[in-house]
């Protein structure tokens, strides 16, 4: 999923306001018999029942600023007209509501639907890249399926490119052959490479956890600080792709929609370039690395 072009370039005022309204009104509905709710079920196969996406209203919106001693001047003015401001606050919120609940929430899979995918990528392409194990034990140990996948949808395109599906070094980038930048953390992959790399990416699989914990909430603050770090070097006419590819419903629907609604804004805010949820990575990957191999061919004929 790419941004949307009505949500970028906002400034960093605009995300003040929907991370705070968000904060006091809650990322989605309170569960209850006349809300809206679905089931999802655990790994364990218990039912758990979710509520939609919030969409909140302006009046709300207002409201909420007012309880934080905020003013919502900028939103809803004095006479209660809308501004363009607010306008655009309230259709980001819609926006945000509608795309994951009708984009990515069907697109996020399970580990059986992740398992058939991959055995069925598997036998097609006869992978020569790493196919990693998860870090279960006993009945639970099997490969790491959604990795499995993106490092076999990435060699089927590199068009025999070279790629560091498992970087164990820090990203750095150099200008004029020395050290310009070098990243906090270890991504998961890295092309061509680690140094000076087209693109890097996360991958965050969790389809045997039973709750949202803060493994998997560190996993969203990861690749925001490395959004960061990326957006500096940009300012200095470097440019890296980032990607952020995640998976398990349960996990990221069933007990992490909030932070879904968060991986949504850090995309819109310019943190991550392209955010690949479940099984899109099928439908949009090859076509990603179908750019880098491009890019890299347009780097080596100078």
């Amino acid at each position: 999923m790419t941004p949307n072009p009505k949500f970028i370039n906002l400034g960093k005022d605009f995300w003040a306001n929907i991370r705070v309204i968000s904060q006091k009104l809650g990322y989605t509905e309170r569960q209850g018999p006349r809300g809206k709710t679905n089931k999802v079920r655990s790994p364990a196969g218990v039912k758990k029942k979710v509520g939609q996406i919030k969409i909140p209203s302006l009046a709300e919106i207002k409201t909420a600023l007012e309880e934080l001693d905020l003013s919502a001047k900028h939103l809803v003015d004095e006479r209660g007209e809308t501004t363009k401001r607010g306008m655009l606050v309230a259709d980001y919120f819609a926006y945000r509501a509608n795309v994951l609940n009708k984009f990515v929430e069907p697109r996020l899979m399970d580990k059986d639907k992740a398992r058939k995918m991959f055995d069925d990528l598997r036998r097609k392409v006869c992978p020569k890249c790493p196919l990693p194990m998860n870090k279960q034990k006993g009945k639970k140990k099997a490969h790491a399926f959604f990795t499995g996948i993106i490092n076999m949808l990435i060699e089927a395109n590199a068009k025999g490119l070279p790629c560091d599906y498992d970087p164990r070094q820090l990203t750095t980038v150099s200008r004029n052959n020395e050290p310009f930048r070098t990243l906090a953390r270890r991504v998961d992959g890295a092309f061509p490479s680690p140094v000076n790399p087209i693109a890097v990416w996360k991958i965050k699989e969790y389809y045997y956890t039973t709750t949202f914990g803060s493994r998997v909430a560190d996993g969203v603050y990861e690749s925001l600080l490395d959004g960061m770090e990326l957006e500096e070097l940009r300012h200095n006419e470097i440019y890296v792709q980032h990607c952020l590819m995640i998976d398990d419903h349960f996990t990221w629907w069933g007990c992490g929609r909030s932070y879904l609604c968060r991986v949504v804004d850090m995309l819109h805010m310019g943190y991550v370039d392209e955010v690949l949820f479940g099984s899109e990575v099928v439908e949009r990957l090859p076509k990603i690395v179908k750019e880098w191999v491009s890019i890299a061919r347009a780097q080596q004929a100078g």
